[in-house]
């Protein structure tokens, strides 16, 4: 099959799964929303009038927004210094109602109401508060408002941050199960190397995976303004098509790139969905919960669980770091330090110690006990 060929079925996979989307997460960057002089409210206008029309077609759409700290920001006056966490948390206080004051106005002029919705991790680590954000978004788009989700910065520590909307986002765009991701930034897409070193860089248009040499290629350079960079949009794609959702990265500021996007206009970034989808409680496990410590693995360990499919037994641990307890989630390093596994542990960090390097047999016998022959076992453990 010619080039011309492969663009071709490429454009024509990207619009089937534009055509059947139903339900889009549009997420949209401090560096897209705000200028040196606060909000952007040109760029707000605009996003308000796509949003409104890809309604009228008969999606639902969830916004999620940044902007709360930029506003605040610029507000206060702050200038471009960094800000510490608490400082960032009063920013974010002032600049929030600056951004649903805005985010009301402008939709109300096209006849629809807003809803503004506050989240920390935990809403997703824990089971009640996943179902409670669930359900209540779900009453929202059933009433016909547009849910503005942002982090609720000024009450998150950082064990429950996200540390980036990006992560937000797909963790909104899984919780509600939608089909499409729409991560709109300040560049037009991920290229193959950095357009501003290299004249010769070619923008990605169709990624059919992500792989390491995807996130290799967008390196891990952020905004001035946001808190993410490429890589980070990269990760946060990743988290949905494994789900089996699309994802977009596409230029924020581009005029109606949304409707344009859905027109079959070859813009920004396409990732397919996976061809078999992670299930829901490994997907929990690999891109949710917070790693509570890390276990260093031998050679033999990482081929066993990348390519045997195996659980992670005692002898192939080497080091263990932090410190943790029963059941508690880890993720699993090669000597190099790169990540290979997440999974829940069979034991606390004080017997992996213990026992690590030593066949299943011996467990008894220095343990005084053996609840599992695993440290961890393959039903919970997955591969990074």
């Amino acid at each position: 099959m010619s080039r011309q060929e492969d663009n071709r079925a490429a454009l024509q996979t990207r619009r089937c799964h534009l055509d059947k989307a139903r339900r889009v997460v549009v997420k949209v960057g401090s560096a897209v929303l705000t200028t040196g002089e606060g909000l952007n409210y040109e760029v707000l206008d605009n996003l308000a009038a796509q949003i409104e029309q890809l309604r009228r077609d008969g999606r639902e759409v969830i916004l999620v927004s940044s902007g709360a700290v930029a506003a605040g920001r610029r507000k206060l006056d702050l200038g471009n210094r960094v800000l510490s966490l608490r400082e960032k948390q009063a920013a974010a206080a002032v600049g929030q109602s600056s951004l649903m004051r805005a985010y009301e106005k402008i939709f109300e002029q096209l006849g629809t109401k807003v809803a503004q919705v506050l989240l920390t991790h935990d809403a997703f680590s824990r089971r009640d508060r996943y179902l409670n954000a669930r359900n209540t978004i779900f009453t929202l788009l059933q009433w016909h408002l547009v849910p503005v989700i942002n982090e609720n910065d000024t009450v998150s520590v950082e064990e429950l941050r996200f540390g980036d909307n990006d992560t937000l986002g797909a963790m909104v765009t899984n919780l509600l199960e939608a089909d499409l991701f729409v991560c709109l930034t300040d560049v037009d897409a991920l290229y193959n190397a950095d357009p501003g070193c290299h004249a010769d860089a070619r923008p990605l248009r169709t990624v059919p995976a992500i792989t390491s040499e995807i996130e290799e290629m967008a390196g891990s350079v952020g905004s001035a303004v946001g808190t993410g960079g490429m890589l980070s949009k990269i990760k946060a794609a990743r988290m949905v098509v494994s789900r089996g959702g699309a994802a977009v990265i596409g230029p924020g500021r581009e005029p109606d790139v949304l409707l344009r996007l859905f027109a079959g206009e070859e813009l920004g970034s396409f990732f397919l969905p996976a061809p078999q989808k992670i299930p829901s409680r490994k997907h929990w496990i690999a891109y949710t919960l917070r790693p509570k410590g890390y276990l260093v693995l031998d050679e033999g360990a990482c081929r066993a669980i990348l390519g045997g499919g195996k659980s992670l037994l005692p002898s192939g641990v080497v080091e263990v770091r932090g410190d943790f307890g029963l059941g508690d989630p880890v993720h699993c390093l090669d000597r190099s330090g790169k990540p290979v596994a997440a999974g829940l542990v069979s034991y606390d960090a004080a017997a992996i110690k213990r026992i690590m390097g030593v066949k299943t047999s011996a467990i008894v016998d220095i343990l005084g006990y053996k609840d599992s022959d695993e440290v961890i076992h393959r039903d919970n453990l997955v591969i990074l």
